[in-house]
């Protein structure tokens, strides 16, 4: 879902049960893997994956999909139980990466810059960059629901789910980001009146 998309589904309803697999039957790991990879993806990088290792991250995350599968009680749930993984495989690789920046810093070892990506050179694109200016100033519960429901297209139930926390809660989340949203986006969309004057020396 592009940004623009996201904005104007902003008042639609996303509280309508999880279609997901059907509660008898577990999906293969390859059928997951197929159908979820995206998703993993755009999970991993809006958690705040680092681009450079957002890719080992996602492999981490199906490496423990693959381990758990068998686990799954609810595959009607898959979505959920999906997002949960990804969320404490971002969290571990922040934890570590903090770990080895401060252990670097010790050592006084600078990190290398990275060559720019095609992905990095998409990400200037104007849309994109407005969108992770306005998310950045939502306090962090209600970037983590908005981003699920608007840019992820996770239910509101899968949202409670996933982040185990009271469904009602969940909704209320969500409405306080979307008002929050279109608040943020409202200022930096107005026009700089004051820039746009020239200076009087």
């Amino acid at each position: 879902m592009s940004f623009w998309t996201a904005r104007s589904t902003a008042g639609a309803g996303h509280g309508d049960p999880d279609p997901g697999p059907s509660a008898s039957a577990v999906p293969t790991f390859p059928a997951i893997y197929k159908q979820y990879f995206d998703f993993v993806w755009s999970s991993a990088r809006h958690l705040g994956a680092a681009r450079d290792v957002i890719d080992d991250v996602v492999q981490d995350a199906f490496i423990v999909i693959h381990a758990k599968l068998h686990t799954l009680e609810r595959p009607e749930a898959l979505r959920s139980w999906i997002y949960g993984i990804v969320r404490r495989t971002v969290s571990d690789y922040r934890r570590s990466m903090r770990t080895r920046e401060a252990a670097r810093a010790r050592l006084g070892v600078e990190f290398k810059s990275s060559q720019p990506s095609p992905f990095d050179m998409a990400e200037r694109n104007a849309e994109v960059e407005l969108l992770d200016r306005v998310l950045s100033d939502l306090d962090e519960s209600k970037r983590e629901v908005f981003v699920m429901v608007e840019v992820l297209e996770m239910t509101v139930p899968q949202v409670a789910q996933a982040l185990e926390i009271p469904l009602n809660t969940a909704y209320s989340r969500l409405r306080m980001a979307r008002q929050s949203f279109e608040e943020v986006l409202a200022r930096y969309e107005a026009p700089d009146k004051g820039s746009a004057q020239p200076s009087r020396t």
